[in-house]
């Protein structure tokens, strides 16, 4: 028998207010700053140089359309469950509701990989940029693994990225409008630094530089389909779609949106659409004061390349590129921030339903935020970012998302299907077009990330399968109700 939540009973746990329940504080405008702190990290920065080098030069404002697009067919998904099942869970609970218990343990199992991994991955990465703010200060040893060594020092401890994931957390256990608060200072910022660059950027612009547009047939290093022309397009495409992933966060908010029918798609959707613009403009600046072949040479540094272009091109502006390492370091904040929310509420979630304990699901007296869960997430994503090289992590959280936007796609598509009558806001359009373009694009992606990353992520796949029958299926509440 397929176990699946009923609509009416998700909606009723949706609408109840008092004890045990998450306080509805977030706006739309919350719920869109949520989406832009998750999504700009340092994708922009690296990603763009990196797409614009190696396959789609100043082409690579193409690229992000393409990208958006792709994300759109999920985003647009995304929205008509936010708005139509406004619960914590996200894709978890979307999957229990349309594709049974099984199908949504995996999903909220390989969350883990898109929310806990993630924070742990951007947290060490925020170490490594602070330390280049501070010019090298902080000693080796106390902000690397102890599997890290350089010139015969190890690594102790990856101390800073320990004290950033501590701050967000008690930021989050203290309550969410007070994280939305923090979470919108920081994408001021950085969304502020990013608007300097295109605006100071822009009078550097040399037209010679976006000339050709798309990398030529012929170029050396640039042999194979997806290295120049259109097909460079396409490959800068799957390099920049990282830079957008993030947007699904919003959704694990929404049974703390005021008004989540109207708020959710707007929330969802705006960040996204705002976050392209950004975008195209960034990555038009930048291959325009600077040619593309510079960024495919490896001695100029990808993550640099930013600053390259500032100090190399842009004369008297030099106090831009710290402003970039700042918005960097702003972007990795409020990207961990926003993961260890979303990871938090789909643990909330899980442990209402029972295939979590019931730990994951108390929430403080006074703030009514899952207190308990964020101190147990902080330890167990501390443990990784303190102990355990970022490198090693990959594209895992990759699979995680990619995977998440296949079965919300799918789970869109069944739900028309099963239920069509059902009351919904929003309304995904061209269904079953978009979803099944959803699902094409994501799983084409999640095929092509590598072999090992599949194989790491397999066997995740499969502890959490085990830990389901052994723990989860036994302590179901949909299912002991139903003896």
């Amino acid at each position: 028998m397929k176990y699946t939540k009923s609509i009416e009973n998700l909606l009723k746990e949706a609408n109840a207010t008092g004890e045990g329940s998450l306080k509805r504080t977030l706006g739309s405008w919350n719920l869109i700053a949520l989406g832009i702190g998750a999504i700009i990290g340092a994708g922009l920065f690296v990603r763009t140089a990196a797409a614009a080098g190696e396959a789609a030069g100043a082409a690579v404002t193409l690229s992000f359309i393409v990208a958006a697009v792709g994300c759109a067919f999920a985003g647009l998904c995304y929205a008509e469950f936010a708005a139509m099942i406004p619960i914590a869970g996200s894709a978890y609970t979307y999957a229990y509701t349309t594709m049974g218990e099984l199908i949504a343990w995996i999903i909220g199992w390989a969350l883990i990989m898109e929310y806990a991994l993630g924070a742990a991955t951007v947290s060490i990465a925020w170490s490594e940029y602070l330390n280049k703010l501070l010019g090298g200060a902080i000693p080796y040893q106390w902000s690397h693994s102890p599997f890290e060594s350089l010139n015969g020092v190890s690594g102790f401890i990856n101390l800073p990225a320990l004290v950033i994931l501590l701050v967000l957390t008690m930021v989050l256990i203290r309550g969410t409008q007070e994280s939305a608060k923090l979470n919108g200072i920081i994408v001021f910022i950085k969304v502020a630094i990013v608007l300097l660059f295109i605006v100071l950027g822009w009078q550097f612009i040399k037209p010679e530089n976006h000339t050709p547009f798309m990398i030529p047939e012929g170029t050396p290093g640039h042999e194979g389909f997806f290295k120049w022309g259109w097909g460079g397009v396409l490959g800068g495409a799957a390099i920049v779609f990282f830079a957008f992933i993030g947007f699904d966060a919003v959704s694990t908010a929404a049974q703390e949106a005021k008004n989540p029918k109207r708020d959710m798609p707007i929330g969802i959707l705006g960040s996204l659409v705002i976050c392209t613009i950004l975008y195209i403009l960034f990555s038009h600046v930048l291959t325009g004061v600077a040619n593309w072949s510079e960024f495919a040479d490896p001695a100029k540094g990808k993550e640099a390349s930013v600053a390259y272009v500032i100090s190399t091109y842009m004369s008297g502006y030099s106090w831009l590129a710290t402003g970039v390492t700042i918005a960097i370091l702003a972007g990795f904040s409020s990207v961990i921030l926003v993961m260890l929310l979303g990871q938090s509420r789909v643990f909330y979630t899980m442990s209402k339903d029972g295939l979590l304990p019931k730990v994951f699901s108390e929430l403080h007296p006074k703030y009514s935020t899952p207190h308990k869960s964020n101190m147990i997430l902080f330890i167990l994503v501390g443990l990784f970012a303190a102990f355990v090289p970022g490198s090693v992590a990959g594209d895992l959280t990759s699979f995680g998302t990619l995977l998440a936007f296949v079965l919300v796609s799918a789970g869109i598509w069944i739900l028309r299907v099963k239920s069509p009558d059902l009351e919904r806001p929003f309304r995904t359009p061209l269904v079953p077009l978009v979803p099944i373009l959803g699902i094409i694009i994501c799983g084409g992606m999640i095929v092509a990330l590598d072999y090992t990353t599949l194989k790491v992520a397999a066997l995740w796949m499969v502890l959490g399968i085990i830990i389901y029958y052994t723990y989860s299926k036994n302590h179901s509440k949909i299912r002991n109700s139903e003896k």
